[in-house]
């Protein structure tokens, strides 16, 4: 499959185009495809597609272009709760060739790509900024390949592009620059002359402004018959030599681009992540651009042995490399020479490891030369303030941490023991310094087996990463960052290595450092400001592995504070979605609370897997009380997303921690749900013996209300496995059972669920009567989520008796009910048997476009044999 961006918006498998719908569906897919893979959040998504022209009902239009897609192109597009994601093969993709061709600097293979207007024929506003963005893209490429072909001698063959490409943009100086030289060098001086003079007009004509003197001392240098430049003398040359084993970043070298008129880049990361050998790598590959020399600093920002390097020592060492003889004294002085030195002058000056932007701003030169900034902090300020472009670093990806190996190590070596590779790079987490120490110790015990360092890095990690020399060890390295940060902060630092969660959320954070939000923001600011957390997704915070074990060895006692926090904040959480739940209390200063169905199931959703780590961690610590209390609050949010293995592992933790506690109750609970949840997964024998045994348990209790849930949960069982008798019998036991406990929620709950399964049976006049009396308990109660569940069966009911308009009525309403309540697993159910519905009336496709959102949710649920059925029908 190759997927086309440069021009109208095409997909082609085999040579053959594929047909993929109209213009939104066409959009919805280059949205994705742009990402890279990267998540796009459906509010984002709708945005993207159809800007402020979004029409009623979007989200469930694009759920079906997003099907559709699936269908036609057998893609896998994943949905998570940050977002629809698709990932494909970037060769695959002609915009991704087209960068990767640039990188390399293949102008011609790169430019070739481009069959006309990019993205043609998509029209809202975020693709028309996508598609300037992508011709300013080509614009940059065709300058570089101009510069390229110019110095090769290619002047002749240039020369019909350039005046067609400067007649379109007169005011572009470089362009203009390229389009004199090369009429200069085939003999056509006057009109070289002629063409700077309507650049020069042009200008101050429409912008009231002069050409740049880089154009100027061109159009001289044609005046008096020399495009050479070799006059000037040569500049500094200081940069390091660049890191012999470099390897990967291509986005980021990508994201660093080339040469400009102001271009000062921010190069922040944590220690070790490979700052400087990105600098060097990108500056050595880009030298040709910068004739005029080369300047490079080491700021010391977080050098232990010394202070930050002062701003005017600094210059006085460039003012002195750069050829001055005398140095003006003070910083403002020696700024003002330095700038004025370097003014008009293709130079490049590179300055690592900056402390601050106070530290960097003097050493700052005028607009025609080109800055490079390393840090361990963002610089906010540097880009806030003077337009610095920021550049991150991330860890290698494994591909590109096991290509160092490979680099540093030799193929034959790396190749030799494969699963061990694979276990150091996984261990390194793709810190280029872990693999550098790493790839060192090895290097300089040849006749070692790899699997000797592994295990090592495997049992004693940070000790493991100390090859004995400053910079070689990670413990020092990191430490150079907690020294610059407050004590506050350190304490927080300390404090977060101990969450043993893949990340935390800025209100679980608070709770751990019981501090208010607000003070907490700072403080993780200030961490990653530091790059010692990472913000990967708005609000929610994660460490490198390996910054998290020297975090956890600063750390102070928090105590159970974060335990406390999510147990509580689950059970506030779980009793929003059922206020009638019965849940032991639980205390935490700094729970949360929630004022809709809405707001506790988008927490559930950001929380769930954390919830998970936290209860099996909390067992293991042996707060018993806190590892029942998740598993049993998470069960209602597990049913409405339709989660039914995490709910299983849920409940074996709490079963675990109700046998520690000895509480009968609590067993037979777990028990019961673990039952319905093996029989739901096809382990029929198994949830029968959970059954059993939940029943035992309820026998040593006199609870009427538990015994009623014990017979609900066989009911559902036996109708899933179709012994429609059984689920009866079981749920006229459970109401009476509900009834004599005076439970009225689950009197209405069992009302409809006995009429529901008369039914089933096709009784449906009992079946009536029994779901109409649930409905008027559900309202009188305030009950939502029982009165969705009756109008569905209400709707079934009318659908059997022939009464279509009251079926789909019913049925609309439930499906209200349940976006409302943001209970999926049952929204996909209930718009399965609306279909059903629309289908035996004739309504091919309303019931085709109810089925499709229903696929929909049952493949993002994993409902895979619904979605197989169901699919099967469509």
């Amino acid at each position: 499959m190759e997927f086309g961006l440069l021009g109208a918006v095409e997909v082609r498998h085999g040579g053959e185009v594929v047909e993929i719908g109209h213009v939104r569906q066409r959009s919805v897919l280059v949205a994705l495809l742009l990402e890279e893979g990267r998540p796009v959040p459906v509010d984002r998504l709708l945005d993207r597609v159809w800007g402020e022209r979004a029409p009623l009902r979007a989200r469930e239009t694009l759920y079906g272009y997003v099907s559709k897609l699936r269908k036609v192109l057998d893609l896998d597009i994943e949905r998570s709760p940050a977002g629809y994601h698709l990932e494909v093969d970037s060769s695959r993709v002609d915009l991704f060739r087209f960068r990767a061709l640039v990188r390399e600097r293949e102008f011609d293979s790169a430019l070739a790509l481009w069959r006309g207007e990019a993205l043609d024929g998509l029209d809202s506003p975020w693709f028309d900024a996508q598609r300037e963005s992508l011709h300013a893209e080509r614009l940059a490429a065709e300058l570089d390949r101009n510069d390229v072909a110019l110095a090769q001698g290619r002047h002749t063959e240039l020369l019909p592009s350039l005046r067609l490409r400067a007649d379109a943009l007169p005011h572009d100086e470089r362009l203009a620059a390229q389009l004199m030289l090369a009429l200069h060098r085939t003999g056509n001086d006057a009109e070289a002359l002629r063409h700077y003079d309507i650049v020069r007009r042009s200008l101050a004509d429409e912008l009231g402004a002069d050409p740049s003197k880089p154009l100027q001392d061109l159009h001289q240098r044609i005046l008096v018959g020399s495009e050479s430049e070799d006059e000037r003398p040569p500049g500094p040359r200081q940069l390091p030599a660049p890191h012999p084993w470099f390897t990967g970043r291509t986005g980021e070298l990508a994201a660093l681009g080339s040469s400009g008129t102001v271009v000062i880049t921010a190069i922040g990361g944590s220690g070790g992540m490979g700052k400087t050998a990105l600098a060097l790598h990108w500056a050595h590959r880009h030298l040709g651009e910068f004739p005029d020399g080369q300047l490079y600093v080491n700021l010391r920002g977080f050098d232990p042995s010394a202070p930050p390097t002062a701003p005017e020592t600094v210059l006085r060492e460039f003012l002195e490399a750069l050829g001055e003889e005398t140095i003006p004294a003070g910083l403002d002085a020696r700024a003002a020479r330095y700038r004025s030195v370097v003014a008009g002058r293709r130079l490049l000056v590179v300055l690592d490891n900056a402390r601050s932007t106070e530290q960097v701003v003097p050493l700052l030169p005028g607009p025609d030369a080109t800055v490079l900034v390393t840090s361990r902090l963002k610089l906010a300020g540097l880009v806030a303030a003077h337009g610095a472009r920021s550049v991150s670093l991330d860890v290698l990806h494994p591909a590109e941490a096991h290509e160092f190996l490979v680099a540093r190590l030799g193929a034959a070596r790396v190749a030799a023991e494969p699963g061990v590779v694979t276990d150091l790079v996984s261990w390194c987490g793709g810190l280029p310094l872990a693999l550098s120490i790493v790839a060192a110790r090895a290097a300089m015990e040849p006749d070692f087996p790899l699997a000797a360092f592994a295990e090592e890095l495997r049992d004693q990690p940070l000790d493991a990463l100390d090859a004995g020399e400053i910079g070689t060890n990670l413990r020092a390295v990191f430490s150079w960052s907690v020294a610059a940060l407050s004590d506050e902060a350190a304490r927080a630092f300390g404090l977060l290595g101990t969450v043993q969660t893949a990340d935390v959320s800025l209100t679980a954070a608070a709770a751990l450092l019981d501090r208010p939000v607000s003070r907490t923001r700072m403080l993780v600011r200030e961490l990653e400001n530091a790059h010692l957390v990472q913000q990967h997704v708005p609000g929610r915070y994660r460490m490198h592995d390996l910054v998290g074990l020297y975090a956890a060895d600063l750390s102070a006692d928090a105590g159970t504070r974060l335990a406390d926090f999510y147990a509580a904040t689950t059970r506030a959480a779980a009793l929003t979605l059922e206020p009638h739940k019965v849940l032991p209390e639980h205390e935490s200063g700094h729970a949360l609370a929630f004022d809709s169905n809405a707001a506790a199931m988008a927490w559930f959703d950001a929380e769930h897997a954390c919830l998970l780590t936290e209860q099996r961690h909390a067992l293991e610590r042996k707060e018993f009380a806190v590892a029942w209390l998740i598993g049993r609050a998470l069960n209602n949010y597990h049913l409405r997303r339709g989660r039914t293995h995490d709910d299983t592992e849920a409940w074996l933790v709490a079963l675990s921690a109700a046998e520690a506690l000895g509480d009968s109750l609590k067993q037979g609970t777990a028990h019961m749900c673990l039952g319905a949840n093996y029989v739901e997964l096809g382990q029929s024998p198994l949830g029968h013996s959970h059954f059993e045994r939940s029943l035992e348990m309820f026998g040593e209790t006199d609870n009427h209300e538990a015994h009623g849930g014990a017979h609900r949960a066989i009911a559902w069982a036996a109708e899933f496995e179709g012994d429609l008798e059984k689920a009866l019998d079981h749920s006229l036991a459970g109401l009476e059972q509900f009834r004599l406990a005076g439970k009225e929620i689950r009197e209405a709950e069992s009302l409809n669920e006995v009429g529901w399964r008369y039914a089933c049976l096709g009784r449906y006049a009992q079946a009536r009567t029994f779901c109409e009396d649930a409905m008027a308990l559900n309202r009188r109660l305030g009950h939502a989520e029982g009165s969705a569940a009756t109008l569905d069966s209400l709707a079934h009911i009318a659908h059997h008796d022939g009464r279509h308009t009251d079926a789909v009525a019913h049925y609309r309403e439930a499906v209200a009910l349940y976006r409302e309540l943001d209970n999926s697993a049952e929204l996909a159910t209930v718009l399965e048997h609306l279909g059903d519905v629309h289908a035996a009336a004739g309504e091919k496709e309303l019931a085709r476009e109810t089925w499709e959102r229903a696929l929909e949710l049952y493949r993002e649920q994993g409902r895979d044999a619904d979605a197989t059925a169901l699919l099967a029908r469509l």
